[in-house]
């Protein structure tokens, strides 16, 4: 059917959960009342990238681009746009510089330095239409390489295509491959590892809600490089919506003969199965993996040997993660050279990130490897949130460091943001701002490294629970110089000494933050006080002589600890006072000081 109109409607989960099915729902059932059924398509998409500004809706062919649509929105949606074809000045973006309203989503700062390799397809088809995904090349990629190439000519062009590991480590994709095939075995495995448990991290997640063909066609393409018959993906249940999806567009390939027996009538055969996790973090390391999809405990054990030599149920097997899958598709059909060609010399396409933290426009980006950091926090991520200083920003997750005012021109690939003391991890990208405490900061990171250790080696199962101890008694004013010098060796022993890359990297965020913000680890110490006035415990509450006794602060404090008669100054209680900052933040006045 031709449609003269589509609206594609964001359909990833932080859309979802601002009712963009409803606003779907609502459109349809107005063209429907209308008889304007079959002239207008709907389509609830996979992730647009820019979640600040969810839900979204974008009128095709105008490119028209609304956000911040509200299911009430609907009615106006059709009567105004597709009927009279006039925009909607209210739900256009307005730029927070310019005041500008701006209709289409490429005149944005936030996707003008975006380069969408990984998340092509994010936002722009049916997920769950496996001939949407055909109409964008899709399964072109597979179908060259099972009739035109030999498994070694599709390695030698990931190889040329420079591409590293997505995941975190940052190995040359192409090598473990070659690794793979020459393993010689009666079975052998392809592994995606969409175990995603970086805080703030959610790209793989949306690129199996908004694309999962893409994984499915890169998992085949891997099958056939490295001689493997089957596919199992790795993936936490707390994905209920990426299950769905990629479940739906395992079974459509099946159903097309693009995957099982015999693909596109040659003597290639393979197939995929789901392994679902419980959302354990060391599960991400690709031995824990695979012990977890054998049904034992996710522990990691040490290499050699590698999966690459006995891996899943002791074949030789490929592990790599969903961004690294979602770019293969394109290498394949576009060529190595061209892949080569994006991004710098060692860190060749694009990279994906979640921009999160106390940035204006938090979502998904995409943009090519050597980008600087500052390009993504000021342009694409519109600066810091109501004005404050921007501080640092964590990159890498649990595993990463924090990088200051001084690294904002740093350019983001994986080498530099290692010489930095931080790394690219899977893609996470928090920012924080003057209100941060960089030593509550990397207490935050090793509660959860604790909390997520699977346990079995010491230094990281004691070592990092002594770490997060040091760091709980520096933010309670209890800590000593003695103690800012056995966290910087206790860290470097845990690096030196940890099984595997969680335990290895745990001390990232202590050792990064002690070379950057020293003065602020010695505040805790010698002065008893948080720069930031972040820890609780640092912190007092008093009422000065601004204070006109309106009363505000004594009605939202939760423990009735302020006392004093209507237009007098009031008081605070110290013994009852829980450091909530709920007062200050009440008070118009400036009549409560912080200190």
């Amino acid at each position: 059917m031709s449609y003269k109109k589509h609206v594609l409607i964001c359909g990833g989960t932080g859309c979802l959960s601002s009712k963009s099915a409803q606003i779907s729902e609502n459109i349809k059932g107005i063209l429907k009342e209308k008889g304007m059924e079959d002239e207008v398509q709907v389509v609830l998409t996979g992730c647009f990238g820019f979640c600040e500004k969810g839900p979204i809706v974008k009128i095709m062919p105008e490119n028209t681009f609304y956000v911040e649509v509200r299911p009430e929105h609907a009615a106006r949606i059709v009567e105004e746009d597709l009927i009279k074809g006039e925009k909607i000045e209210t739900l256009l973006y307005r730029d927070p510089v310019t005041k500008e309203r701006i209709a289409e989503g490429e005149n944005m700062e936030f996707y003008k330095k975006q380069q969408r390799i990984a998340l092509r397809n994010c936002g722009l088809i049916d997920p769950e239409n496996i001939e949407e995904y055909f109409g964008n090349r899709g399964y072109q990629a597979l179908g060259k390489i099972i009739t035109k190439q030999a498994p070694q000519d599709v390695i030698n062009e990931v190889k040329l295509a420079g591409i590293r590991g997505r995941g975190g480590g940052g190995f040359p994709t192409g090598l473990k491959w070659q690794f793979a095939l020459n393993n010689e075995a009666d079975q052998k495995y392809v592994v995606c590892n969409a175990d995603e448990g970086d805080p703030g991290a959610f790209m793989d997640r949306a690129i199996l809600e908004g694309d999962p063909h893409s994984i499915v066609e890169a998992m085949a393409i891997c099958g056939y490089a490295t001689k493997a018959s089957k596919g199992l993906v790795y993936i936490r249940a707390e994905y209920p919506l990426a299950i769905k999806r990629l479940k739906k567009a395992i079974n459509d390939a099946k159903e097309y003969g693009l995957l099982g027996e015999n693909i596109l009538g040659t003597d290639f055969s393979f197939d995929i199965d789901i392994k679902y996790g419980a959302g354990a973090f060391v599960c991400g390391e690709e031995t824990a993996l695979i012990h977890s999809m054998e049904g034992e405990r996710g522990e990691p054990t040490s290499k050699p040997p590698f999966p690459a030599e006995a891996g899943y149920w002791g074949k030789p097997t490929n592990v790599n993660n969903v961004e690294t899958f979602a770019n293969i598709p394109e290498i394949i059909l576009n060529g190595g050279e061209w892949f080569k060609g994006i991004g710098t010399e060692k860190s060749s396409g694009t990279k994906v990130f979640a921009l999160a933290g106390k940035i204006n426009n938090v979502g998904l980006v995409e943009v090519p490897m050597g980008t600087k950091l500052r390009e993504v926090i000021y342009e694409i991520g519109g600066g810091i949130k109501d004005g404050k200083k921007f501080k640092a920003v964590q990159t890498g997750g649990p595993s990463g460091g924090c990088l200051t005012e001084d690294d904002l021109d740093t350019p983001i690939d994986f080498d530099t943001l290692t010489s930095k003391g931080s790394m690219m991890g899977s893609g996470g990208m928090i920012v924080m701002d003057e209100d941060d405490c960089m030593v509550a900061v990397s207490k935050f990171y090793l509660d959860f490294t604790v909390e997520e250790s699977c346990g079995k080696c010491t230094p990281c199962r004691i070592g990092n629970t002594r770490l997060y101890e040091i760091l709980d008694k520096i933010t309670k004013g209890k800590g000593t110089m003695e103690d800012l010098d056995l966290l910087r060796e206790l860290s470097e022993t845990i690096k030196d000494t940890s099984l595997c890359g969680l335990g290895q990297t745990s001390p990232n965020p202590v050792l990064s933050t002690l070379n950057k913000f020293w003065d602020e680890y010695v505040a805790h110490v010698t002065d008893k006080k948080c720069p930031a006035g972040a820890c609780s415990d640092l912190i007092q509450y008093k009422i000065n002589d601004k204070c006109i006794g309106c009363t505000a602060c004594a009605r939202v404090c939760p423990v009735s600890c302020i006392s004093g008669k209507v237009k007098e100054k009031h008081i605070i209680d110290q013994e009852k006072c829980i450091k909530c900052g709920a007062c200050y933040t009440t008070c118009k006045f400036n009549a409560i000081e912080r200190g």
